[in-house]
């Protein structure tokens, strides 16, 4: 990507992010997997899951700053799924395809914090700990506020951006939670009507989380104390409900910390994991190069090298793990099925007034 929302430039540390981490697409079944992997591959990894509006770039920084400290991070996209039970289920094969057979570490925000807890739930010996971002327990306040969502699958993707960024607070920002914010636009400026029909439907599918057996001591909870689009009550319960966990407040940042104050956010994740058991490899970093690659000479003979897969975009090949570089075909119809775009924008339109929560 060269420009984000409204034609601004990239920021410089993002266009050299782009320049020297490679970013993965594979098939699994019927999902395609958009991702990045960097850091040492002996290092248990910390896996991003984004909100409703982020991709696997909003985490470029975190990527970054931890993975030259001698961790793992992977940031995924959130592929095209229609229920939490899929999720659940495509998620649990995406880290069978990694080799990742031990229990994971997941941040997730907003939206991704809610697919994290529903996860770890569900696969409770597959999650070792979990960091939660601006965040909620369940969706029936945001079903609520989508009367139209059955609609959703048939809706124009300019609809469906402009109901999305609703939720993204206007008017004036601090300069670091505005550039944050021109980011993620730019971001879901990349995303298909399938993507965003898939993202929105998980949003307001009615779910709640329920018992985790993971300990609240393995639990970081990181909010923001001005701005966000998820309500503070809805904050609040994942509080009440992990009173225990450890808490990671910043005092500004909006909808996007991990962008607007990442340095701040690295220093809670940092602290997080080395408290979960996660000790970083700083010996087996030599820095960032023009190939993708961070690691030691004993890193790459160890297996562990990061320029191991391709760094174009393009899909890796099939392998025996049942990846594939087909496209399969789910969801919603296409494109020939749409409802006229004069009923959509009538019912889009009079909801719009409504902030999406949960756009982060």
């Amino acid at each position: 990507m060269t420009g984000l929302g409204g034609g601004a430039a990239a920021p410089g540390d993002y266009v050299y992010f782009k320049s020297v981490v490679p970013l993965h697409k594979i098939s699994i079944g019927s999902k395609l997997w958009r991702y990045y992997d960097f850091g040492p591959k002996a290092v248990p990894p910390l896996i991003c899951i984004p909100g409703i509006a982020g991709t696997a770039d909003v985490y470029y920084k975190q990527i970054m700053s931890l993975s030259m400290k001698g961790y793992r991070v992977i940031s995924i996209d959130v592929p095209q799924v229609w229920n939490h039970h899929e999720w659940i289920h495509s998620f649990e094969k995406f880290l069978d395809s990694m080799n990742i057979h031990h229990q994971v570490h997941i941040c997730g925000t907003s939206l991704g914090g809610f697919l994290a807890q529903i996860f770890a739930q569900y696969r409770p010996r597959r999650v070792k700990s979990l960091v939660l971002s601006n965040t909620f327990l369940e969706t029936h306040k945001f079903a609520a506020a989508m009367p139209w969502s059955p609609l959703v699958s048939w809706t124009p993707s300019f609809l469906l951006k402009r109901y999305l960024l609703t939720g993204i607070r206007d008017g004036p920002h601090e300069p670091f939670i505005a550039d944050s914010v021109d980011f993620v636009v730019g971001q879901v400026e990349t995303l298909s009507r399938e993507d965003l029909s898939s993202r929105l439907i998980l949003n307001v599918n009615v779910a709640s989380v329920g018992s985790l057996s993971l300990p609240d001591s393995f639990i970081t909870i990181m909010d923001t104390n001005d701005y966000s689009a998820v309500p503070r009550q809805l904050k609040d319960q994942v509080n009440e409900r992990y009173s225990s966990a450890k808490r990671a407040v910043l005092r500004t940042g909006g909808d996007f910390p991990f962008l607007s104050r990442p340095d701040e956010v690295n220093l809670y994740l940092q602290l997080h994991l080395r408290r979960v058991g996660v000790e970083p490899r700083p010996d087996l970093v030599q820095g960032f190069t023009r190939d993708g690659s961070s690691g030691s000479s004993n890193d790459h003979e160890d297996g562990n090298s990061f320029d191991d897969h391709p760094k174009d975009d393009g899909d890796r090949s099939s392998g025996s793990d049942g990846r594939k570089t087909e496209h399969s075909e789910s969801g919603p119809p296409n494109s020939d099925g749409l409802v006229p775009t004069s009923i959509v924008l009538g019912m889009v339109s009079s909801a719009l007034h409504v902030s999406l929560c949960a756009c982060s």
